[in-house]
């Protein structure tokens, strides 16, 4: 069995196609300034970004910049149509109703969480469910949003301690959900102490005999909750080529709950919608040319210089110190290939306690991200401003491995936080420090962070931490990060 194969990474994709069939008076054809064109219904047009839904379904929001000339002149005075039905981001919520006489109250109650309201997840704003739920916003960019919450360990949903919680959702509407139980990562060291010192009034050994029996228990409480409400699960697979698992689904109102168990390695749950589980994860290419301009127009150039891609989702990396696979997952989410931290951290062959690969990781991923219409390249090296350049300028992140040193964190902060009070002292302070550069590596500081930027004329690099939205955007001239860096770059590119 294939490594993908054990630890399930369950990967989904967007559809994005174009299939005929749509009345002219609801959809039109966009042509990108490249000359690509796609057939969509226009929902909205605000805050320099077009809200559309493809003919597939997909709701989707693009740059106005990105759009020919002849499109953009008639988006400038576009509106609704009078008494058109809305659709899309804009269409009514859809309301819940009871199934199989269960309702949603009932459910709530079995979760432990209020996690639905009136209407459908599909329907409602993630802002909105994140809140009923006490999940702390992750990320909100133009592409869309996250929260996620490290619950404490007396937290329960679904009558089993979670330890990672997270909401993903675009155009203001709820995409799905990814609950991470026991792992191998977080359980390693709860075997034989606290909450789960005994099961079912046995004491749990420690090691991984412990952790399997953490992992088994988390799956029979969860699977006994749904099925006293929802009856037996369906079993099938779910996912794609090497990243396909075996999971037991219920279905209700809409909504498929989607429980895994991969031995050895994780205990998790998926809610997605009925067409995403019946599709059983497989899921369309994404156009090179959608993703390209799409992340073409995320390029900003400021007035003094800098060149910054924008709209870069923000994951936290957690208490565990995921860097490698947070940073994978912030990547892979901008070029469209939704992923879970958690899951992906699994890829990485995180060990009992956790720890993971860089390498390793994005190895095991990397067949995945090929499917996807996505390129991998490692490249071993000196930093070269002219391959950041040529890699920011078309819209691509790098992922940077480094030695992330208190002085290289002090040092970065400071300039960032300069960079905002005086331009022209920063631009003498760095000059200097450029031509002198004094950072010692620290081999036990081992980081990957994500190379969004830079700025020629201060010989300057943009680096992104994944600790959160206060470190999106941080910098240190170019000489400095040499100093400090491990002379590996890994690029998820088109």
């Amino acid at each position: 069995m294939s490594k993908l194969s054990r630890f399930g990474v369950v990967v989904i994709l967007a559809t994005l196609l174009a299939a005929p069939a749509a009345r002219s008076e609801e959809f039109r054809t966009l042509t990108n300034t490249a000359g690509k064109a796609i057939r969509a219904k226009i929902i909205d047009v605000a805050n320099g970004k077009v809200s559309i839904l493809l003919e597939s379904g997909q709701p989707f929001a693009v740059p106005l910049a990105s759009l020919s000339p002849a499109d953009q002149q008639f988006l400038a005075t576009w509106k609704p149509s009078p008494g058109a039905a809305p659709s899309g981001p804009a269409a009514a919520p859809a309301a819940l109703a009871p199934t199989g006489g269960v309702t949603a109250d009932q459910l709530n109650a079995a979760i432990g969480h209020a996690l639905f309201a009136g209407n459908t997840l599909w329907s409602s704003k993630p802002e909105e469910v994140a809140t009923r739920l006490k999940w702390p916003r992750e990320s909100k960019t133009a592409i869309g949003e996250s929260y996620r919450a490290y619950p404490d360990a007396e937290y329960r949903l679904l009558g089993a301690r979670p330890h990672s919680a997270a909401l993903y959702g675009e155009n203001e509407q709820v995409t799905g959900l990814s609950i991470v139980y026991a792992n191998k990562g977080d359980s390693f060291g709860s075997a034989g102490g606290g909450e789960e010192h005994f099961i079912k009034g046995k004491p749990v050994p420690g090691g991984m005999e412990g952790v399997r029996l953490i992992m088994a228990n988390d799956a029979e409480i969860i699977a006994g909750k749904l099925s006293a409400l929802l009856g037996p699960p369906q079993k099938q697979r779910f996912g794609e080529g090497e990243s396909r698992v075996e999971v037991e689904r219920w279905d209700w109102a809409g909504h498929a709950f989607l429980l895994s168990h991969v031995p050895d390695e994780y205990v998790s749950l998926a809610v997605q919608t009925i067409e995403a589980a019946d599709n059983r994860g497989n899921t369309a290419r994404v156009s090179d040319a959608t993703i390209r301009e799409r992340a073409r127009g995320f390029i900003e150039k400021r007035d003094n210089g800098d060149v910054v891609i924008s709209n870069i989702p923000m994951v936290d990396q957690g208490p565990k110190g995921y860097c490698v696979p947070a940073t994978a997952e912030r990547c892979m989410r901008f070029l469209g290939i939704p992923a879970d931290m958690y899951l992906l951290a699994m890829a990485g062959e995180t060990q009992a306690g956790g720890g993971t690969s860089v390498e390793l990781l994005l190895s095991n991923i990397g067949s995945d991200i090929k499917r996807k219409g996505r390129s991998f390249e490692m490249v071993d090296g000196e930093l070269k401003m002219r391959d950041i350049q040529k890699s920011i300028n078309e819209g691509i992140p790098m992922i940077w491995s480094m030695f992330s040193t208190e002085e290289f964190n002090e040092i970065s902060t400071e300039r960032t936080r300069a960079r905002q009070d005086s331009w022209e002292s920063h631009k003498n302070a760095v000059v200097a420090a450029a031509a002198d550069p004094k950072l010692a590596p620290d081999r036990s500081r081992a980081h990957v962070v994500i190379i969004i930027g830079y700025n020629e004329e201060t010989n300057e690099i943009a680096f992104s931490d994944s600790w959160g939205e206060r470190y999106l955007e941080r910098w240190i001239t170019l000489p400095e990060a040499e100093q400090i860096s491990q002379k590996r770059l890994y690029v998820i590119g088109l």
